[in-house]
C-alpha cells in the first residue's frame, strides 16, 4: 500500500481550522481536519452539479455562470464540457493555498482548464460576487462546503439562510437556476429555497457515477 504524503496546508479563511493537502501516487486527497472535502478519484457528484444546471441553461445564448468553488476543478471542467464556446465562467476560490495547489501538484487533473478563455478565477468571497449585481447570473453553483452549512468557513452560514437565498435568487436572471451540492439531505434548506420563492428539485446522485456515497444536489429555478 502506497502512503498518503501531505504535500501541505492552509489555514481556513477564519483561521479556526487547517486544510490539508495529500496525495498517494497519482491520487490527490484535501481534508479538513479528520474529515476528507474532496478525492481526486470521486468526481461523479460534482460533475453532476454542472450537467444539471448546464441542462437548464442550454438554450441561453451568452450565458454567465458562478461556481462558488475551486476544489479539483471536477465542476469547473464539466460545465466546460457542456456549454458553447460563448459562455463566460466565473470560479470564487475564497482560500489562496486551494488556487496554488490547483496550479501546481493538482495542475495535471485540471488539465489545463483553468487557461480555458471562458474562465475568470477570482480569489474571492462567492457571497461578495452573489451580492454585488442583480439579475447577473444564469446560473450560480455551489460547493464550498460539504452541504448547506458553513463547514469550512462559518461566513458561508450566510450563503444558506433565509436572507441568503433571497441575494442569490436577486442575483439570477429570471429561469436563472442556484445550484447546491451537499453530502446528504437537508429537509430545512429545501424548506428554506422554497420559501424564499424557487421552484425545487431534489436530486440524489452517487459519488463516483453508479457507485459511492449518495450525494444530494438541489436545483433551484427563479422563476419570478
Amino acid at each position: 500500500m502506497i502512503p498518503w504524503v501531505q504535500l501541505d496546508s492552509a489555514r481556513t479563511p477564519d483561521g479556526a481550522q487547517e486544510l490539508r493537502l495529500k496525495r498517494r501516487g497519482d491520487e490527490f486527497s484535501i481534508m479538513l481536519g479528520t474529515n476528507e472535502l474532496m478525492n481526486s478519484r470521486l468526481s461523479g457528484s460534482e460533475e453532476a452539479l454542472a450537467r444539471l444546471s448546464c441542462e437548464r441553461i442550454a438554450r441561453r445564448k451568452r450565458p454567465g455562470i458562478l461556481i462558488g468553488g475551486l476544489g479539483m476543478g471536477f465542476t469547473l471542467r464539466a460545465a466546460l464540457a457542456a456549454l458553447d464556446r460563448d459562455a463566460a465562467v466565473t470560479v470564487a476560490e475564497l482560500v489562496p493555498a486551494v488556487v496554488a495547489w490547483a496550479q501546481g501538484p493538482m495542475s495535471g487533473i485540471f488539465d489545463g482548464c483553468l487557461d480555458d478563455p471562458r474562465v475568470t478565477l477570482r480569489e474571492a468571497d462567492v457571497g461578495q460576487l452573489i451580492r454585488a449585481e442583480k439579475a447577473a447570473w444564469d446560473a450560480i453553483l455551489l460547493d464550498v462546503d460539504n452541504g448547506p452549512e458553513g463547514i469550512v468557513y462559518k461566513g458561508n452560514d450566510t450563503l444558506y439562510s433565509a436572507a441568503g437565498l433571497a441575494v442569490a435568487r436577486a442575483a439570477l436572471k429570471t429561469g436563472g437556476v442556484l445550484a447546491v451540492w451537499s453530502q446528504g439531505p437537508d429537509g430545512g434548506f429545501t424548506r428554506r429555497l422554497k420559501q424564499a420563492g424557487f421552484a425545487v428539485e431534489e436530486i440524489n446522485t452517487r459519488a463516483n457515477g453508479k457507485r459511492g456515497a449518495r450525494h444530494v444536489i438541489w436545483i433551484a429555478t427563479n422563476q419570478a
